[in-house]
C-alpha cells in the first residue's frame, strides 16, 4: 500500500490506552479527530533513544504553542501495547498534551502504509518515525522520515507548517 500522504483522507483504526480514570480505552482514530485539528505522530517504539529523548520531548515541550496554533489533539502513536504506553507516559510527569496511544498489531500503522519492518533488529514490525497534520480527518501536512532519521518529523516542523 502507498504511505498516507497530503490530501489524503486518514483511515479509520482503533487504538488503545489508559484514560485519566485509568481505565483502559480502545478508541477509533476518527472518533478523536473528526472535526479537529490534530497531531499525528509515530514513534518506532517507546523508550527507544531518539523517541525518548527527542521526538516526544519536542511536543510535549511546544503543546502550548501547537495548541495556540488552533491545534486540538496531540497524539503520539507506537506499536506497542497498551501497558507500556501508560508506562512511558509516566516518564514524562510534565506532560499535559500528548495522548499516548497504543496500536498493538500495527493494525492502524499497516493502514496509513506506514510499517517499518525490524525483525531483523529483534523488534518485529513497528512505525515509521512520522508527524500528520490532520484537519478534519484530511492530511494537510505529511512529514515521513526515512528510515532510522530524525529530520523531519518534529514538533518545529509542524510548528513552521502551520
Amino acid at each position: 500500500m502507498a504511505p498516507i500522504a497530503v490530501g489524503d483522507s486518514i483511515p479509520d483504526g482503533n487504538v488503545s490506552f489508559f484514560d485519566e480514570k485509568d481505565e483502559l480505552q480502545t478508541v477509533s482514530i476518527h472518533s478523536l479527530a473528526a472535526g479537529k485539528k490534530v497531531i499525528l505522530f509515530a514513534v518506532p517504539g517507546a523508550f527507544t533513544p531518539t523517541c525518548s529523548m527527542k521526538h516526544v520531548p519536542g511536543f510535549i515541550e511546544k503543546a502550548e504553542e501547537l495548541k495556540a496554533k488552533g491545534v486540538d489533539e496531540i497524539i503520539c502513536i507506537s506499536v506497542n501495547d497498551p501497558f507500556v504506553m501508560k508506562a512511558w507516559a509516566k516518564t514524562y510527569p510534565d506532560n499535559k498534551h500528548v495522548k499516548f496511544v497504543a496500536d498493538g498489531s500495527a493494525n492502524y500503522t499497516k493502514a496509513l502504509g506506514l510499517e517499518l519492518d525490524l525483525t531483523d533488529k529483534g523488534l518485529g514490525v513497528r512505525s515509521k518515525r512520522y508527524a500528520l497534520l490532520v484537519e478534519d480527518l484530511k492530511v494537510k501536512v505529511a512529514n515521513i522520515e526515512a528510515g532510522g532519521e530524525f529530520t523531519v518529523s518534529g514538533a518545529e516542523e509542524i510548528i513552521k507548517a502551520l
